[in-house]
């Protein structure tokens, strides 16, 4: 339900201004994600288990949600965000200000969704003779025009609209020119306005 209000929202919002209200929405949760979650990255940092755990169960969430762009498989999110989870918590001595705690998150995240995509496609593809799956057709028609856009479109827009990342964030967790996020966000919403034209 979330993607499917997020893509609909993106493909109403034509004007400049509009589509900028759908972001200022991500951009306040995630500034006041940073203020109210202070207390407990300070104690994860501390190595209090209870203090962590709750912590992820915070930003659950919103890390399904930025590996299912990627992964398009929900058992494939699950997994990486299992792995970031790990390696979080073996990690997050390293973090140096708590204040960029969800972008240090989100981009464990994300390389743990590219490691996982890259076995994927080294395994042998056995989809053929697998047992068809019985969809709702409202997840079906999501899931399909989801698919009509390219991962590099997906995510981009995903952590702008969604996580409220602002442009030169999302350009160095992805290790792109500012320009071409810029490019990939604007071309994202012209396809997925094209593909509700059409079918929506």
């Amino acid at each position: 339900d979330f993607f499917r209000n997020l893509l609909s929202n993106i493909c109403k919002a034509k004007t400049k201004d509009a589509s900028h209200t759908l972001y200022r929405s991500a951009r306040k949760d995630y500034e006041m994600s940073k203020i109210e979650n202070g207390y407990l990255i300070d104690q994860a940092k501390g190595r209090d288990p209870d203090a962590f755990a709750e912590l992820m169960q915070l930003y659950m969430q919103d890390m399904y949600r930025v590996a299912l762009v990627i992964l398009m498989n929900d058992e494939d999110a699950a997994d990486a965000i299992q792995d970031t989870i790990l390696a979080c918590w073996e990690k997050i001595h390293t973090l140096r200000k708590r204040e960029f705690f969800k972008t240090w998150l989100t981009r464990i995240l994300i390389n743990k969704c590219y490691d996982i995509r890259k076995k994927r496609r080294n395994c042998v593809e056995l989809e053929e003779y697998a047992e068809p799956i019985t969809e709702d057709k409202s997840d079906w028609e999501f899931r399909e025009a989801l698919e009509s856009l390219d991962e590099k479109y997906r995510i981009i827009m995903t952590l702008f609209y969604s996580q409220g990342y602002r442009i030169d964030e999302i350009a160095d967790m992805l290790k792109l020119p500012k320009s071409t996020v810029q490019t990939r966000l604007q071309r994202g919403r012209e396809r997925l306005a094209v593909y509700y034209r059409k079918y929506g």
